[in-house]
């Protein structure tokens, strides 16, 4: 089977989060289950360069303000590529893939992707090069478009998957961006893609693609609800039978605590002691007191209230009070930044914070730390909390979205059964949070315990198997509904 992805970054070559991780793992997970994938990615800075026997597939004159260029590539593990190169596009020396350097929207985001999403549907239909899908796979608002383009094809279409990773985020622009993307006036019906005066990307993929999935079951039903629908759950309401929750996996090569470059020293469930090394290296290279007694909490994320990072400053004193450490990697909002910068500052040995962010030293946290604090008010599915169950770092997590479907809470029943693999709470508050703190604190008191939960946790299978098995059996049902539907047209 051959199916396109259609999506805004992909790790190596481009990564603002855990899209990109998906977008990177994914295909090559399927590759063994018979699925023949190619990821379309915008020519970023520097993309080009990391992949090999690139050649030219297609030229793509007035692209959406300029000339542009379909070209095709391999990264080093083997991932097919489809680049867009369109320098008046792409060529942007920013914040990333979608901010300028003042860390605002470039203008032209709806172009930008508008372009990617039309270059999909061109080559979903056969258009450009001779490698023609049989069902596209699309990756959040910046690919939903695609969608749209294929709703207006008068020819028969090849079947639509919108994966909707974080439904906060929807593409919204002004309605007099619609010419310039080339959709007819009939797409801004108020049963098309205009959305409260404006007109929305995710809007089109979500009535527009023939299937939608998102990135965890528990995420799959509470976008269904007011509370975490973001303004779009009476749309996906509208279409009960057509969304399906399957939790994310990682790659587990990369992620692999018995062959990681980044670390001290390497470790596996049968080599546990090593993992003391590694705590030790970390809290030297943070400037924390080296202590084998201390429980040293981490936290890899971007320092936003969606990320819950304010209830754990709020929870910070009881973290002191249990004489437990802690070590922060990310930024985000101003004001919680220079929260951890004053925690570091006043409690030095026992916190320390570094801004920005750097993937190796992602992997010596997690290698180095005994838990991970992950309390996000919504999370559809969470990464952090399946590198730390890959590395006996035990989660400590808010139950919602992804992150009540991965860990599994070391309540006494589950502790009896050798089930926990981390700790939940709930609501998502300060006080639940400090009580979840203390409670891994207390487990952490009992070493025998402790390493009972930490071997169960990394004997977990936190891969893509499982979901890439989930994938292949939806693209089946999608691709047969589609052949059917087509003989019943007499296509």
């Amino acid at each position: 089977m051959k199916v396109l992805f259609v999506t805004p970054e992909c790790y190596p070559l481009v990564k603002t989060g855990g899209l990109a991780d998906v977008a990177g793992a994914l295909p090559l997970a399927l590759a063994p289950c018979g699925v023949e994938a190619r990821v379309l990615l915008p020519g970023y800075p520097g993309v080009r360069e990391q992949l090999t026997g690139v050649r030219k597939v297609a030229l793509l004159p007035k692209l959406f303000g300029g000339n542009g260029t379909l070209s095709a590539g391999r990264t080093a593990d083997g991932l097919d590529v489809l680049l867009l190169e369109a320098p008046h596009l792409y060529t942007r020396v920013g914040g990333g893939p979608y901010l300028d350097a003042a860390g605002d929207d470039w203008p032209d985001n709806h172009l930008r992707f508008g372009a990617l999403s039309w270059v999909g549907s061109e080559i979903a239909m056969g258009r450009l090069g001779e490698w023609q899908p049989e069902l596209v796979h699309l990756h959040d608002w910046q690919a939903a478009l695609t969608a749209a383009y294929l709703h207006f094809e008068k020819e028969p279409t090849p079947p639509t998957l919108l994966t909707i990773h974080n439904l906060a985020f929807q593409g919204v622009f002004g309605t007099d961006t619609l010419a310039d993307l080339r959709l007819p006036a009939a797409a801004l019906e108020p049963d098309g893609i205009e959305y409260w005066g404006n007109l929305s990307f995710l809007k089109a993929g979500v009535l527009w693609s023939t299937h939608l999935s998102t990135v965890s079951p528990t995420y799959a039903r509470e976008i269904r609800t007011p509370d975490q629908g973001m303004g779009f759950d009476g749309l996906l309401r509208a279409r009960p039978d057509h969304l399906t929750g399957i939790a994310n996996g990682i790659d587990d090569t990369v992620w692999n605590p018995a062959a990681d470059p980044a670390l001290q020293v390497p470790y596996s469930v049968r080599r546990l002691p090593a993992k003391a090394t590694n705590k030790t290296a970390l809290q030297v290279e943070f400037g924390l007191h080296v202590r084998v007694d201390a429980p040293l909490f981490c936290v890899v994320s971007r320092l936003t209230t969606q990320k819950g990072l304010d209830l754990l400053l709020d929870a910070l004193p009881r973290l002191q009070g249990r004489g437990a450490q802690l070590a922060v990697l990310g930024s985000g909002e101003r004001w919680l930044e220079d929260g951890f910068r004053r925690a570091a500052e006043e409690h030095h040995g026992s916190v320390s914070v570094t801004i920005g962010y750097d993937e190796p030293l992602s992997h010596r946290l997690q290698a180095g730390a005994d838990a991970i604090i992950v309390p996000s008010r919504f999370e559809p599915c969470g990464l952090t909390q399946l590198y730390g169950l890959r590395y006996g770092t035990l989660p400590v997590v808010a139950r919602v979205g992804g992150l009540a479907d991965t860990v599994i809470d070391a309540n006494a029943a589950a502790l009896h059964d050798g089930v926990a693999t981390g700790f939940q709470f709930s609501p998502v508050d300060g006080e639940q949070l400090a009580t979840a703190i203390e409670r891994a604190c207390d487990l952490y008191a009992d070493t025998l315990a402790w390493q009972r939960v930490v071997k169960r946790a990394m004997t977990r299978d936190v891969s893509w198997s499982t979901a890439a098995g989930a994938y292949v059996t939806l693209y089946r049902q999608l691709t047969f509904t589609s052949r059917l539907s087509g003989a019943d047209l007499g296509l």
